[in-house]
């Protein structure tokens, strides 16, 4: 009796799935009038004046009608955004998704019981992939913690989309398949795909109704590394994967179109659990600099690696761990989420396997032989010649500032996040001269399937710190003063917009309704104070807290002269990882991670005046 109490009285994953509210639509005129606000640091008066008349214009024209007409659509939706945000931000994209889009981060077992060691590989990923299946089997049984804010429950509908998932290429618009079910809607993939030089095997995570264990991987793992060192390596079908998405959609079709049993193949690959990729490449890395590691986790081997699935887990011949995600079906903290949970594993077990070594008889690996041609061959040679271009373009900047943390920040009673994110500012101000328009992502998981919402740190309070710091004779208190009004106002919009109170999805919406209706684009998105605050996807800053635990993360910039900046908070440090194009003249993630540091240093000095 007791035990059927404790199982009614359990949270399942999903179970508020049904409850949580809807996405609302803000009122248009305070969407608007935020919107002004945010364009205010990157405009003359005379800008200004032309933008606020487009404003008031739209306002009180085709932005009403524009605007009652999303509120319709609302009505219909649990999430009016959901669809829209996944083609307009993922699936329409043309560009070769597997460095543009994708997200990467290191696995923190280095920091304890895993540092660089040669000869390991093998044993650790076996334990690894152990610990992820666990994972993926608390998921299929719905008993993976709900996420909360308080007794508040967020939307864990993203979770569906970490196993067995896989974005696939189409001519005009990609789709996403999800092959994953809980236990209680019946059979899920239990297979794994292995990627090892340019060959794929898979091999099932079950036997007789159990999951493998360590020594049972370990045995598929060796199976799999001593035929690919031993023969020749493969015709590396995954690095089609990083093509120009409609190349690869063509490409794609006519590799089907050799033989059918490709289309099986294929349907292997993206039903898979996860993928995972037994990598050459040994990156240095220290607990201080992880760079390189980074960097070769975001652009390694292309044939190694399935851009498109929505996990590849990466291991390199030093014992390093990594992932490489597709970002359409979710957002990195799903991947914080589940790299927590094997980090911790590991941690509890003291990075070893301490269960029985019996190796029951279980198949080998199957490997997954394609019918290729010299089309398809010179294709994929085509694909690895313009991945490894621009590949080697990007730079990556991975360090640890130690001096102070979340502890000293918060002691201060400065909101960790909106430390980094002023200081980040003042960063490339001083770099770059001007003020740099921001993107930094604010969740909206409290309401149905809920991802993202844009927060814009550039605002003008931050500007005024930033000229304050940059003028010899502004005094302390005036510094000091226009920090605090910086902090509160970044504070409040973080607030605001997860709690659905933004206006760049709003606009984004509305500009939607009028493509759908056939309506001219809105003069309000053709001004140039529209692209220069960032609009459109302009930032030049494109950031994103990792949270506040070990596991660290990157992205590409979103733009060409731009940065891409992940960082995560702990007590005692924070991490920060900073990207650039090598081929931008005006960009260098070496010199604003250096800008950085020393901004940290500059506000804690501010906080913390010497006695007189």
């Amino acid at each position: 009796m007791e035990n059927q109490l404790a199982k009614l009285t359990e949270e399942r994953t999903f179970q508020y799935q049904d409850s949580l509210p809807s996405l609302p639509v803000p009122p248009l005129e305070e969407s608007l009038k935020k919107y002004l606000e945010s364009v205010k640091p990157f405009a003359t008066k005379e800008e200004y004046k032309k933008t606020e008349e487009i404003v008031q214009k739209f306002q009180n024209g085709i932005g009403k009608k524009l605007h009652q007409k999303l509120l319709e659509r609302a009505k219909g939706k649990r999430n009016w955004l959901e669809e829209w945000w996944l083609n307009v931000a993922y699936l329409d994209v043309r560009a070769p998704a597997q460095l543009n889009v994708n997200f990467g981060g290191l696995a923190p077992h280095i920091e304890h019981y895993w540092p660089p060691k040669e000869g390991v590989q093998l044993e650790r990923g076996s334990i690894n992939l152990w610990h992820n299946f666990n994972y993926w089997q608390l998921l299929r049984k719905e008993k993976v913690p709900v996420n909360k804010v308080g007794n508040t429950p967020l939307d864990m509908s993203q979770f569906r989309m970490l196993f067995s998932t896989c974005k696939i290429p189409g001519i005009n618009r990609d789709s996403i398949m999800n092959y994953f079910r809980t236990e209680s809607e019946g059979s899920s993939p239990t297979h794994v795909a292995v990627l090892c030089r340019g060959r794929i095997f898979v091999f099932d995570a079950v036997h007789d109704g159990c999951l493998i264990t360590p020594p049972e991987i370990l045995r598929q793992l060796t199976y799999i590394h001593k035929k690919c060192y031993s023969q020749p390596a493969g015709p590396g079908i995954a690095a089609l994967t990083s093509e120009e998405r409609t190349r690869w959609a063509k490409a794609r079709e006519y590799l089907i179109s050799l033989d059918p049993e490709n289309l099986t193949m294929l349907e292997k690959i993206q039903s898979s659990v996860l993928v995972y990729s037994i990598e050459d490449g040994c990156p240095h890395v220290t607990p201080e600099d992880y760079s390189q590691t980074i960097a070769m986790i975001l652009t390694g081997d292309p044939t190694v690696r399935w851009g498109d699935k929505s996990y590849n887990l990466i291991s390199f011949s030093n014992g390093v761990f990594g992932c490489n995600c597709d970002h359409a079906p979710y957002d990195a903290m799903v991947m914080v989420n589940i790299s927590h949970y094997v980090d911790e594993k590991i941690l509890e077990n003291e990075g070893r396997w301490k269960g029985p070594e019996k190796v029951r008889d279980i198949p080998p690996p199957e490997e997954l032989v394609f019918t290729v041609d010299e089309k398809i061959l010179n294709d994929i040679n085509q694909a690895k010649i313009q991945y490894l271009k621009q590949s080697s373009d990007l730079q990556v900047v991975a360090h640890y500032f130690t001096s102070f943390g979340k502890k000293l920040t918060k002691k201060m009673m400065l909101h960790p996040d909106t430390f980094i994110q002023l200081a980040l500012q003042l960063a490339y101000y001083r770099l770059h001269g001007r003020p740099g328009c921001c993107y930094e992502t604010a969740m909206t998981r409290y309401f149905y399937h809920g991802r993202t919402e844009t927060v814009r740190p550039c605002t003008v309070e931050a500007v005024r710190w930033c000229q304050s710091m940059q003028d010899p004779s502004a005094s302390l208190l005036e510094r000091q003063q226009k920090m605090l009004q910086a902090f509160a106002k970044h504070n409040k919009m973080m607030k605001d917009c997860s709690t659905g109170k933004g206006f760049d999805r709003h606009l984004l919406g509305l500009s939607l309704i009028a493509k759908e209706e056939g309506l001219p684009v809105p003069e309000l998105l053709t001004d140039p104070l529209f692209s220069r605050s960032g609009g459109g996807g302009n930032f030049v800053l494109s950031t994103s807290l990792i949270g506040y635990l070990t596991v660290q993360g990157a992205v590409a910039p979103m733009v060409h002269n731009g940065y891409g900046f992940f960082y995560s908070i702990r007590d005692d440090r924070l991490a920060v990882c900073c990207s650039a194009w090598k081929s931008c003249p005006e960009t260098d993630a070496e010199k604003l991670v250096q800008q950085v540091f020393h901004a940290f240093r500059d506000i804690m000095q501010l906080m913390t005046p010497p006695h007189l």
